[in-house]
């Protein structure tokens, strides 16, 4: 719910379905854009699992299998050759990252992303797939383990440059300015979003360090 600037979430017993359909022929007719950043969105939420406030061994391994799935989906959907398998392994990725980040809660990734959206109305899907490299780039050194997890769903040397190789593939959305966020938004969203990030990040965060992180997603440079 956002009101004022704000985006607040919660949860109650009351809200959860009885069941969940996933069906692959619905989701034919989507647009390859909007399946490409709503899978990176996926994505972002197996990968702040590997480091959320609550995770554990189990939401770890887990979230390494939905990132797997999640990069074999995503490749076969974009190039047309994967049909409904390519949509079928995307399903599987995104409800194995639904899975382990309900258990492992928000971290960095998330707390960023809910922020700016609430404050400059962005585009949900869009907002994580272009700050999740940026996150990932910045904690990865804090958390080796995590990263092994991850480099070894992609298939790659390192997390960043699986996660990278695969936003070439996809044509990944690049910079926060694209989606609407105006450039002296940086400096105002930096407060909020360091009071919210979870005290067991991988790596301790400055405000010079959110800005720097900020500054490349709105400009859409290569993380660093």
């Amino acid at each position: 719910m956002t009101e004022n600037g704000v985006k607040t979430t919660g949860t109650d017993r009351r809200v959860l379905p009885t069941s969940i359909v996933y069906d692959a022929t619905l989701l034919q007719s989507l647009p390859a854009d909007l399946s490409v950043a709503s899978g990176l969105n996926a994505l972002a939420h197996c990968v702040d699992s590997m480091w959320g406030p609550r995770a554990d061994p189990i939401e770890r391994a887990l979230a390494e299998e939905g990132i797997r799935g999640l990069r074999a989906g995503m490749i076969g959907l974009v190039d047309g050759a994967g049909g409904l398998d390519a949509i079928e392994q995307t399903l599987y990725g995104a409800y194995l990252a639904a899975v382990s980040f309900a258990s492992a809660g928000s971290g960095m990734h998330h707390k960023i992303c809910h922020v700016l959206g609430g404050m400059y109305d962005l585009p949900h899907a869009q907002t994580h797939a272009v700050v999740l490299p940026h996150v990932l780039a910045f904690n990865a050194p804090g958390a080796p383990e995590a990263a092994a997890r991850i480099s070894r769903a992609f298939g790659s040397q390192t997390a960043v440059a699986g996660l990278a190789a695969l936003r070439r593939a996809v044509s990944a959305p690049r910079a926060l300015k694209d989606y609407g966020m105006p450039e002296e938004g940086i400096a105002a969203a930096v407060p909020p979003i360091l009071a919210a990030i979870p005290t067991n990040n991988p790596k301790p965060v400055s405000t010079d360090d959110l800005t720097a992180l900020l500054r490349a997603a709105w400009e859409g440079d290569e993380p660093r």
